[in-house]
């Protein structure tokens, strides 16, 4: 395949890119702390001043999850975005953007651990977000990247994830208790910081685009060069967003691995902490290098064996909506099955979700035909709900009353029909109940709405 990233050194089998993140984040944060509290404890405090707080709890609304297993941690991972400082080399973006996103969940018993890579792709239901000048955004549906830009539309990291985490938690139902974001040229001073980092190509790649022009064969990437390779996407592989978070892995892994060399080149390695630590945007609770070492360890301490990483299930969003070439839309019932046991606290790994899909097979929701029924006494309420499952792909059939005000939506189904019931079902928010229905119209699912509707998952 064109452009792949390989490391100088050999590795067995494909283990994975539960390697790759764990030294990242695992062994990057270690590093990180262990320097700056042992050979530069000195350091300690300038260090630990670096790294930005911002306060979001009182952004995120009432309207969150419910916390099913307050004891675990499940952590934002953003990268931002900014394109400020760069003359517009690498284009210009209003506000901010966020091309790396990834949920990280640690288990309460810190015995296993999830990292879920979000494609920025990903068609969701975005909510009404704080545009930080006391309005709000309209609710709709768009990329998932599109929150982070909405939330911080003036350069506030702290908005830009709030709007970021109300959008994964009405998406996935998991309640997200922390975020760290690294900015844009951060990325670019760390590389640096450590005299470049090693890659072997087995093509070219040239991307006007990323800013970036390399030569096959194995080279040492600086700063600006590792910041166009991790950002190419349409000239290298397949040209989707999938490969572009496999290479962007590849890269982490390396560059962490360059960190740790670096341990006793003192300058070498202050430079590399301060770049790191100039980046980081956390909220309050990891605002600081003991926090972060705290999570390090936490990391550190789970069996390899015991750490899954996988990229959210799904599929082309043209295959529900033909003319958006451009979209992803989380694969069902598999993305509900995953966010629903990290809600729990439950481990899911790779060989489980191939279990459950090839238990239940994928439907598309445009195989799927429903009749809306208002069940809340709100006018204009039906009409609303299939407006939203259109946009999620659903084959909406009609609209209508229901014979009375429900407390809670149901999926009324013929014989026949449940397993599009239990999709209908998943892509609502909260889930809905499904029940037999032998009332209802031939192949058409009755979709009643009831007071506790609140949304539709990537509609």
């Amino acid at each position: 395949m064109a452009g792949t990233h390989r490391s100088r050194r050999a590795r067995s089998a494909p283990p994975s890119r539960g390697r790759r993140i764990l030294l990242w984040t695992a062994g990057g944060l270690a590093v990180l702390v262990l320097a700056a509290t042992g050979a530069l404890g000195w350091l300690y405090y300038q260090l630990n001043g670096n790294i930005q707080a911002a306060e979001i709890e009182d952004r995120l609304g009432d309207d969150r999850p419910e916390d099913l297993s307050p004891d675990a941690m499940t952590i934002l991972v953003a990268g931002s975005d900014t394109r400020e400082g760069t003359d517009g080399s690498y284009g210009q973006a209003e506000g901010m953007r966020s091309d790396t996103m990834m949920v990280v969940h640690v288990a309460a018993n810190r015995e296993w651990a999830t990292v879920v890579s979000i494609p920025r792709d990903s068609w969701v239901s975005i909510p009404a977000c704080d545009l930080g000048d006391g309005t709000e955004s309209e609710p709709h549906q768009g990329k998932i990247n599109e929150s982070f830009a909405l939330g911080g539309m003036n350069g506030d990291v702290g908005g830009a994830a709030a709007c970021t985490i109300r959008t994964l938690e009405q998406n996935t139902g998991l309640r997200i208790d922390n975020f760290v974001s690294l900015d844009f040229l951060g990325f670019q001073d760390m590389v640096d910081a450590l005299g470049g980092v090693d890659v072997c190509l087995d093509e070219p790649i040239q991307d006007d685009k990323a800013h970036v022009d390399l030569p096959a064969g194995c080279q040492t990437l600086d700063g600006e060069d590792a910041l166009g390779f991790v950002r190419v996407r349409y000239s290298v592989g397949d040209g989707s967003d999938i490969g572009r978070i496999e290479r962007q892995q590849d890269f982490m892994r390396s560059l962490a691995e360059k960190a740790q060399s670096k341990l006793t080149d003192p300058t070498a390695l202050y430079d590399f902490l301060d770049a790191v630590t100039s980046s980081l945007t956390t909220d309050p609770e990891l605002a600081g290098l003991r926090p972060l070492y705290d999570l390090a360890e936490d990391l550190q301490g789970i069996p390899e064996e015991n750490l899954t990483f996988l990229t959210v299930p799904n599929y082309p969003r043209q295959l529900d909506v033909p003319e958006d070439t451009a979209n992803v839309v989380w694969e069902y019932p598999s993305a509900g099955l995953l966010f629903d046991a990290l809600a729990r606290d439950e481990r899911m790994t790779e060989d489980d979700l191939a279990a459950a899909a090839e238990e239940s097979p994928a439907l598309r929701p445009s195989e799927v035909q429903v009749l809306v029924l208002n069940g809340t006494g709100v006018a204009g309420q039906a009409a609303e709900v299939a407006e939203r499952l259109g946009d999620a792909g659903f084959t909406v059939v009609g609209t209508g009353n229901a014979e009375g005000e429900v407390a809670r939506t149901v999926v009324g189904h013929p014989e026949g029909l449940a397993e599009q019931a239990e999709l209908l079902a998943s892509r609502l928010l909260p889930a809905a109940a499904t029940e037999p229905d032998a009332t209802g119209q031939p192949g058409v699912l009755t979709l009643t709405v009831g007071a506790d509707f609140a949304g539709v998952r990537g509609g």
